[in-house]
């Protein structure tokens, strides 16, 4: 009997190391990749002597003969000599195909990437000659896929401009037409909203996104595909308060469907990483080519909307 016990108890010594030495196996990869991620250098780097921008900030963007591929995909070509002006508080739309480059110039206004060749400046400063924290402070960002943390609603608009007041997250949340739900939540502004905000729809989350950009007031304002998950109703409460906060700001616009890109004072048609057209909605549609294919996709009659 002594035999027997000890016995299993050895093999049952023997089980539990082989687990511990699966779990160590996993750890010790784990571990590789963590070091691996932490010895890795970012290739955008600040400036060693940095320039100052204007104060006030005026918000002339100009894109010039700008050629960018992107790191994991060097052969392709993302953008393809882009040159462009956009001055201040214009409002400009970024419409074609997937693919054509519409998101990669807005990653390049905030600087998570720089151009192979060519340069970006804002208010005549080359982006390279300005620290990130700097010329990011004039930009306020509503992007495709928000990130929502794991607080309240209040502390999530609050991120635009942790020091705001409740009244100024509250009339911005009204502005993004984000209060109704959110004061229809179990604690209003204070309700947790979970992580990644699994708590909200994908609309909710937009608009406490375009709260923030509201919020943030900064006179640059980059929307990516800002609307994409709102109803109807919502998107139009939204629309008009993005019509009346990019009035007196810089607006850049990224936009698949064109209903939402139509009073923008120009709309930059891209394919292929390469301006095809720019113009006014009524001058783009008239003139035809892939503008006016676009409108006739998605407007409801077949032709471009009046």
């Amino acid at each position: 009997m002594q035999f027997v016990i000890y016995s299993v108890m050895v093999a049952g010594g023997v089980a539990a190391l082989s687990e511990i030495w699966g779990e160590l196996q996993r750890a010790a990869g784990a571990t590789e990749r963590l070091v691996e991620l932490l010895q890795t250098t970012d290739d955008v780097q600040d400036p060693a002597h940095p320039k100052a921008l204007a104060n006030p900030v005026r918000g002339h963007i100009a894109f010039e003969d700008v050629h960018f591929s992107y790191p994991a995909r060097p052969d392709t070509v993302a953008l393809g000599g882009v040159s462009l002006d956009i001055k201040p508080g214009e409002t400009v739309a970024f419409v074609g195909p997937s693919g054509a480059g519409k998101t990669t110039i807005i990653q390049l206004i905030l600087r998570f990437y720089d151009p192979a060749s060519g340069r970006i400046t804002l208010d005549g400063v080359d982006l390279r000659d300005v620290t990130r924290d700097t010329f990011r402070r004039a930009i306020a960002l509503v992007p495709q896929d928000p990130v929502i943390f794991a607080t309240s609603a209040l502390e999530n608009i609050r991120f635009g401009r942790p020091d705001a007041t409740q009244a100024e997250v509250m009339r911005a949340a009204k502005a993004a037409a984000a209060h109704d739900f959110i004061d229809a939540l179990p604690d209003g502004y204070d309700s947790y909203l979970g992580e990644r905000g699994v708590m909200l729809s994908g609309g909710q989350k937009q608009r406490i996104a375009i709260a923030r950009a509201i919020l943030r007031d900064a006179p640059v304002l980059l929307l990516d595909e800002a609307t994409s998950a709102l109803d109807a109703e919502s998107e139009r409460a939204v629309q008009m308060a993005v019509d009346r906060l990019s009035a007196d700001r810089t607006t850049l616009i990224v936009a698949h469907r064109l209903a939402t890109v139509k009073k923008a004072d120009r709309i930059v048609v891209l394919d292929a990483g390469q301006i095809v057209a720019t113009g006014t909605h009524d001058a783009l549609v008239a003139k035809g080519g892939l503008y006016a294919r676009l409108a006739k996709l998605q407007f409801t009659d077949g032709i471009a909307a009046e």
